[in-house]
């Protein structure tokens, strides 16, 4: 049986180790894509970027790198930044990446999928809207077959970087908030 390639968008590697083993699993050859214009700084995109390259090298698997545009994703999310975490800004956001995910897989001719399904704070329907627009979107819920909990757990045994928060500046500013508030309780 030959063996299909497949790009795997790839925001993070805590997220990806579960998605990378399980394409694997089904005999394919991965090709990860970090493309993160999202990431709040240049400093954030690398922390990343290195547990990526860490993953890769682990897995033995391709890696290619998109150039880190923030000042792009700002134009697509303009307006909504205020709009909660899971609504109309995450579903932007989803759509630049996806967007640069497919062009990217359509220049290699080869169909892609995306890491963000196996988080439990994304929506699997969302990105499958998303991706089926944007035509060459191989549907992986990564979510199901424990794959969040393959996930953690392969990010623990490498040593990934593991953040708490999704990257952008919005929700950088909901972490500290809550951290805050957190702190402000705890102080009382």
């Amino acid at each position: 049986m030959s063996r299909q390639d497949i790009l795997l968008h790839t925001c993070c590697a805590p997220c990806a180790g579960g998605c990378v083993e399980r394409l694997l699993e089904e005999n394919r050859r991965v090709i990860l894509y970090y493309s993160n214009d999202n990431m709040c700084d240049i400093g954030e995109f690398n922390r990343r970027l290195d547990s990526v390259k860490l993953l890769a090298e682990h897995y033995g698997v391709a890696l290619e790198v998109d150039e880190y545009r923030n000042d792009l994703w700002m134009c697509d999310i303009r307006g909504l930044e205020d709009e909660p975490e899971r609504g109309k800004r995450c579903e932007k956001c989803f759509l630049h990446s996806l967007r640069k995910s497919a062009e990217f897989a359509g220049k290699i001719n080869i169909p892609f999928t995306t890491s963000l399904t196996v988080s439990p704070y994304k929506s699997s329907k969302m990105i499958f809207s998303i991706g089926r627009e944007l035509g060459n979107f191989a549907e992986y819920d990564f979510k199901k077959q424990n794959g969040y909990l393959k996930s953690t757990r392969i990010a623990a045994e490498l040593g990934f970087y593991r953040q708490k928060f999704c990257g952008c500046r919005m929700s950088a500013l909901q972490l500290e908030q809550k951290e805050k508030q957190k702190n402000g309780s705890t102080q009382k």
